[in-house]
């Protein structure tokens, strides 16, 4: 019972985090709504259902289970977004580190979100 509640509060969470990602830029959606399918599949089924159902959601996260692929679009708006975000948390940063580590880390999801393949095209 504790467990199912730990796993559901899990999915909720980055639910949460996910539909902050859809309205903010810098914050991605997609990895956080994958984290919660994964999460509602351990604890709260009807959720990953609907997750996997969803007309927005559903079909980034379908793509990523099945292909591993990653739309061109997305990988577009996500580069475009961390081009935004990095000076804005360079000049925020309170300290060095932070201005050196975020930046490097933002090129490494970056490099690794353009060696995934894109889905295949939809069969007629």
């Amino acid at each position: 019972m504790l467990q199912r509640l730990g796993w559901r509060m899990l999915a909720l969470t980055f639910v949460t985090l996910g539909l902050i990602g859809a309205v903010l830029p810098g914050m991605p959606t997609t990895v956080f709504m994958l984290l919660a399918v994964w999460a509602a599949s351990k604890g709260w089924p009807p959720l990953a259902d609907w997750l996997l159902n969803h007309p927005r959601f559903g079909p980034p996260i379908q793509n990523w289970q099945t292909h591993r692929a990653i739309p061109r679009r997305a990988k577009w708006l996500a580069g475009i977004s961390m081009l935004i975000s990095m000076p804005l948390i360079c000049l925020a940063a309170p300290s060095a580190w932070v201005q050196w580590l975020v930046p490097s880390a933002m090129c490494l999801v970056l490099l690794w979100l353009c060696s995934r393949p894109e889905p295949p095209c939809p069969q007629p």
